[in-house]
């Protein structure tokens, strides 16, 4: 395939971009509906004026780039939700992540990453064609949309990868809070006044956790439903039964920390269980290093100077 030809293709590709940009764009196409020339005069926006607004934030280092680029976003994101949905499960996710994002801001990130994916694909297509690819171009395309539907996969992958690495914090945190706690309220502080003692002196996952709780509660939320939605919010046994115990010394004003306690020697042994279990997986891998280099380079010292010492003798 002639580097001229390759040329004129992506000429014309790039002007068709402009001309469909420029034909999307046009006045009549993109007059006000009625929802947003009645949102002024009403209470509650619309879903639609609410992913507008949501729509006005950046998302990438190219802000002009991508105010240009918004509409296509904005409708491509709405697509993706159509094809793919499962919106339940993302939003939940969303906020197991301790992530700020709603769900059409995450669309757009997973657009953005498969839209990044096809172009390095389609950029190693052409470094291909230019370098004398003669296999069918249908590959080509195949592994383009391929790279583009895997950046939209990995983009959720991730997701939930941060969910557990979060839950994993969450876990680890855990045994230090509920000390901290019992030796509160040992102290003779109050649950309410315990928590706040340690969301002000503790750093951590869960520790934010602790704070959106107390700031439920301060908003009218009652204590206990705002200790449920951190147990909501989170997939950790350890963690919901923690909350059932601080929810219940509210309510019924039973001792609690000789129960705090406990949970925290039951969530130690538990990290304990856990490590022994990786290490007895993980016990191939970390003899593979001793298997294939250090065993081969001691029997390498070995064995050297007698081979050194047979090539000396035979003549």
């Amino acid at each position: 395939m002639s580097p001229s030809w390759t040329s004129g293709a992506l000429i014309g590709a790039a002007v068709g971009c402009g001309l469909l940009m420029v034909w999307s764009r046009l006045p009549y196409r993109n007059r006000p509906t009625l929802d947003d020339r009645l949102a002024p005069y009403v209470g509650a926006p619309s879903d639609e004026r609410i992913q507008r607004i949501l729509a006005e934030q950046v998302f990438t280092p190219f802000p002009t780039l991508e105010r240009i680029a918004r509409p296509y976003l904005v409708r491509g994101a709405e697509s993706l939700e159509r094809v793919l949905g499962g919106g339940a499960s993302i939003r939940k996710r969303l906020d197991q992540a301790g992530r700020g994002q709603s769900l059409h801001e995450f669309r757009i990130q997973q657009l953005l990453w498969g839209a990044a994916a096809g172009a390095a694909a389609v950029a190693l297509s052409l470094l291909m064609l230019t370098r004398g690819y003669t296999g069918s171009p249908v590959l080509l395309l195949i592994f383009c949309a391929a790279a583009a539907v895997g950046g939209v996969v990995l983009c959720d992958h991730r997701l939930s990868a941060a969910v557990r690495d979060r839950e994993r914090r969450m876990l680890a945190e855990f045994p230090t809070i509920a000390d901290l706690l019992a030796l509160s309220v040992a102290a003779g502080e109050g649950p309410v006044g315990a928590l706040e003692r340690v969301a002000r002196s503790s750093r951590g996952e869960l520790t934010r956790e602790l704070h959106r709780a107390l700031a439920d509660a301060r908003m009218g939320v009652s204590l206990v439903d705002a200790l449920d939605r951190i147990a909501e919010r989170t997939s950790l046994t350890p963690l919901a039964r923690f909350v059932d115990g601080i929810a219940v010394a509210v309510e019924r004003g039973t001792p609690l920390a000789d129960v705090l306690r406990a949970q925290a020697s039951d969530v130690r042994e538990l990290r304990k269980r856990q490590l022994m279990e990786i290490g007895s997986r993980k016990e191939i891998v970390m003899l593979m290093p001793i298997v294939f280099l250090v065993l081969p380079v001691t029997i390498a010292f070995a064995l050297f100077p007698g081979l050194i010492q047979i090539g000396t003798v035979v003549p």
